[in-house]
Formats: structure tokens, C-alpha cells, sequence
């Protein structure tokens, strides 16, 4: 029997360690042309959210601050259950140490404004939707750490891999990004206010441009991104199959879990697509700033996971888009909203 597969081996870990190198120096690249297209990607989601704040009724949002059932569900679903779901699929699917810490990782981030516009295209609560974004943005400063404290711990402790396992237990959470993230979602979004309370019609305007905009900024986010980090598809079938399954999961859980406590439809939807949209940006920052010297196959996830929440995310809005075409109106319709002011 020959044995030049272990004969080689010192060749092959240079070449590994080559690959990996040149696979993490190609994410660099990416990185830096990513940052070149997101400026006007920047500008469009500026529009976005003055048109989602266009949507907001004051009252009604105070109305969700004043009974927050809604927004509890919507809160325990993304920092209570999509934490445990990450680690749940990390483990059924046997991911090692790198790849499980980052679908933890992302897991334990807080929502994304993808959702607003999600939710305006099938008629969500977006007095909800918004607050929910916003809440969940100020309380992952201290709902990330807590998470990934109590699920990274079977990874650091197993972890043959002494430089994972470190750099697992002194994760760098950027609480600069998740500030500039809250003030990129509140000022615009009380700019948005303003506007429909001083100009009413003009605000209607915005809400259809910043609509239309924001339809084509999530297929445009979906192809540069797979464009940029088409590497990622190479990441091994577990984590493309996490990457597809755990959208919908989150998707499902939010919207049962509304259904179990006797929301109205509109604020089910709300809540599954807060639920199931993640900050993907927050988590590659997260990666980048803690494990930078590590596996490419770190960063491929959350690139797979943003992909994958934009495309189940535009399926359901065309799908509801279809039925309210050809459904036929009812008096007192089951979709009207049980929150009074």
C-alpha cells in the first residue's frame, strides 16, 4: 500500500495554510469593495427608513410601549429562541468549533431593518415592526454577550484548537457599531415622523419612492453579496443547509409564537419577519474584529445567512402579494389589529 498521502502531509498543510490565507486575503478584498458599493447602498437605506418613519402613528406606537405583549414575544423569539436555534442546529449538525461559533454568532444578533421594508410589503404592523428594531438594537448590548457567554462555552471548552478556543472566549463585541446601527435607525426614522406630521401628502411620496427603493436595494444587497463572497458557497454542505433552513425557522417560531398568544395576523407577520431577519453586518464585524487570524469558513456563514433571509423574505412578500390580489374583501376582517390605543 503506497503511502504518499502521509508521506506529504507537510506538503499539504502549506498548501492548506496557503489556501486559507489566500481565501481570508480574498474576504479583505471583499470587504473593502463591499465598503466602496455600500455607500450608495448607504443613501438608499437612508430613503428607506424616513419613508418607514413616514408609516409610524405616534399613538399607535406609544400604544405598544403602554401594552408591550408584542413586543415581549418579539423580544424573547430573537434573544431567547434564535439563540437557542443557532446552537440547536450547530449541534445537530456536528459544525466544528470555527463554524458552530459563527452561526452562534449570528443567532444572538438583534434584528435588521431589511424587516421594515418586509413588513410594509405585506401589510405588517410597522409601528411595531420599528419599535421592535429599535429595541432589539439597544438590548443586544447586553443580550449578545449573555448568549454567547452561556452557548460558546461547549465549543471553547472541547475545542482542540487552543487559538479558536481563546479568541471564543474573549469575543470583542462592537458596541460602536451597534450605537452608530441605533442612531442610523432613529434619526432617520423620527426625520420620517416629522415629515408625515408637518407634510402628510408629500410623506405619502417618500413612503412609495423609499418602498420601490427599498424592494430593489434587498435584491441588490442579495447579488453583490453573492457576487463578492461567492467562496462562500464552497463552505461545506452543514453550513449552506443552516444557512437555508434557519431564516425559516426563525420565520416560523415567530409567527407561532404570536399566534400562541392571540395576535392579530398582521402583528404574526410582524413579528415572524423581525424574528427571522438578523443583523448580518454586525455579525461579519463581530468576526472580523475577534477572529481575524482564523478559517475563512468563519466569515462564509453570515454572507449565506443574509442571502437566504433576503430570498425566503421577497418569496413570502410575493406570496402575500398574490393572495391580497385575488383574495376577496370581508366585512370585519380577521386581520384587523387587536392593540387599541
Amino acid at each position: 500500500m503506497k503511502m504518499e498521502n502521509f508521506t506529504d502531509s507537510p506538503k499539504l498543510s502549506r498548501n492548506t495554510t496557503n489556501r486559507s490565507e489566500e481565501l481570508y486575503q480574498n474576504n479583505i478584498d471583499n470587504e473593502t469593495l463591499l465598503n466602496i458599493v455600500s455607500v450608495p447602498l448607504f443613501a438608499a437605506l437612508l430613503l428607506i427608513m424616513i419613508s418607514m418613519g413616514c408609516t409610524v402613528d405616534l399613538k399607535k406606537l406609544w400604544a405598544h410601549f403602554k401594552r408591550p405583549v408584542a413586543l415581549a414575544v418579539g423580544m424573547v423569539c430573537q434573544f431567547g429562541l434564535m439563540p437557542l436555534v443557532a446552537f440547536t442546529l450547530a449541534i445537530s449538525f456536528a459544525l466544528e468549533p470555527a463554524s458552530a461559533i459563527a452561526v452562534l454568532i449570528m443567532g444572538s444578533c438583534p434584528g435588521g431593518s431589511i424587516s421594515n421594508v418586509m413588513s410594509y410589503w405585506t401589510d405588517g404592523d410597522m409601528d411595531l415592526s420599528v419599535s421592535m428594531t429599535v429595541c432589539s438594537t439597544i438590548l443586544a448590548i447586553g443580550f449578545m454577550p449573555l448568549s454567547l457567554y452561556i452557548y460558546s462555552t461547549t465549543w471553547t471548552q472541547e475545542s482542540n484548537n487552543s487559538s479558536i478556543a481563546t479568541h471564543a472566549s474573549n469575543i470583542t463585541v462592537p458596541y460602536k457599531v451597534i450605537g452608530m446601527s441605533l442612531i442610523g435607525l432613529i434619526i432617520p426614522i423620527s426625520f420620517g415622523i416629522c415629515v408625515a406630521r408637518k407634510w402628510p401628502k408629500q410623506s405619502k411620496f417618500i413612503v412609495k419612492i423609499g418602498t420601490v427603493a427599498g424592494a430593489s436595494i434587498l435584491i441588490v444587497i442579495a447579488v453583490v453579496t453573492s457576487l463578492l463572497y461567492k467562496g462562500s458557497w464552497n463552505a461545506g454542505l452543514p453550513l449552506l443547509i443552516i444557512g437555508i433552513i434557519n431564516p425559516l425557522i426563525g420565520y416560523t417560531i415567530g409567527f407561532i409564537l404570536a399566534g400562541l398568544v392571540q395576535q392579530s395576523w398582521t402583528i404574526c407577520r410582524t413579528i415572524a419577519l423581525e424574528t427571522g431577519v438578523q443583523n448580518g453586518h454586525l455579525c461579519s464585524t463581530i468576526l472580523m474584529l475577534s477572529f481575524k487570524d482564523q478559517l475563512s469558513s468563519m466569515f462564509a456563514y453570515p454572507f449565506i445567512y443574509i442571502c437566504f433571509q433576503i430570498f425566503h423574505g421577497l418569496m413570502f412578500v410575493t406570496a402575500y402579494q398574490i393572495y391580497k390580489r385575488f383574495k376577496k374583501p370581508s366585512a370585519g376582517h380577521m386581520d384587523s389589529p387587536q392593540l387599541t390605543t
